[in-house]
């Protein structure tokens, strides 16, 4: 499908068919075949959903910022942050933690749990002040006090100028709402591709709407049957 956008009378440039996935080696492959279909030459940019966002975030980054340009934190990178934080907050007093949850403390179980409902709460496009306010209406106090600690989390490591990679597409999203931002997508994009679409999240999905303009194609392929990422929030039926 994308072959046919970049060829023939009415063929698209290779620089206004976008092509997003999950994985590097999905979108080489991916890159790779289209090259070989349309014979060589200019091919459209095909990455997975975090280089887009973060090449997004870049290109709109104030320009003193390149001074210290944003870094995007990895996995484990964001797993020892987190913890180091969460401990700390705990132990010199500035987050009350439920006291039956107190043994908890400290474990990488429960670290990664914390960490779990943060990921979950932006890829759901909502801020530390509202998981507290559910929190509140559903009187759930672990909910309340995680939300309080992600409010940290995040000043915390804004103050460092890195990302974690739910933060990355939350900001993404901001960002492509923007309306100069988002007449600059819809004025380069004319054809946006979607592979394993049944792996994508709320803040994707909000993402790819923001970037579909009038005159923009969108082609998605997913298979409910092959979802893996729903403990990261995706929604095969989103």
């Amino acid at each position: 499908a994308m072959a046919a956008r970049l060829v023939g009378p009415d063929a698209l440039k290779p620089d206004e068919v976008l092509g997003l996935t999950f994985g590097r080696r999905a979108a080489l492959d991916w890159r790779d075949r289209v090259t070989a279909q349309i014979g060589g030459g200019q091919v459209p940019l095909i990455s997975t959903f975090h280089s887009f966002c973060y090449a997004l975030v870049r290109m709109y980054q104030p320009s003193e910022s390149y001074v210290s340009p944003i870094r995007l934190l990895s996995g484990p990178e964001q797993e020892v942050r987190s913890r180091q934080l969460f401990n700390s907050s705990i132990n010199d007093g500035r987050l009350t933690w439920p006291q039956e949850l107190m043994p908890a403390v400290g474990t990488r179980g429960l670290a990664e749990e914390v960490r779990a409902v943060m990921s979950r709460t932006r890829s759901h496009l909502m801020d530390p002040s509202q998981l507290v306010e559910l929190g509140k209406k559903s009187q759930n106090e672990t909910w309340q006090a995680i939300g309080k600690f992600m409010d940290e989390y995040l000043d915390v490591l804004d103050s460092e100028g890195v990302l974690d990679y739910s933060e990355l597409i939350y900001r993404a999203v901001i960002l492509s709402s923007q309306p100069e931002v988002q007449k600059d997508l819809h004025k380069r994009f004319k054809a946006i591709f979607v592979d394993e679409y049944q792996d994508t999240d709320p803040g994707q999905v909000a993402l790819l709407k923001a970037m579909i303009g009038p005159e923009t194609s969108l082609v998605v392929v997913g298979d409910v049957d092959q979802a893996i990422y729903g403990f990261r929030g995706a929604d095969e039926t989103g």
